[in-house]
């Protein structure tokens, strides 16, 4: 299930990270959604795991906050 703004994703999500690292998360989802669309019960996991990682490239965990690298 794609998301269609920043304010559908998942509560975690929303909760811990920056708006441009919600904005980098949800697009990330989005493209993952459409190119595993071939995964059948793995499509979701995959799609939030490759979110994940895009988040990851561009932003660190410092304590309890995400910040730019």
């Amino acid at each position: 299930m794609p998301y269609e703004s920043i304010e559908d994703l998942p509560d975690p999500v929303r909760e811990h990270l920056p708006p441009h690292a919600q904005e980098i998360y949800r697009g990330a989802f989005n493209n993952a959604w459409e190119r595993y669309a071939d995964r059948g019960a793995e499509r979701e996991e995959t799609a939030h795991r490759i979110a994940w990682a895009a988040v990851k490239r561009q932003y660190r965990k410092m304590g309890g906050e995400w910040v730019d690298k």
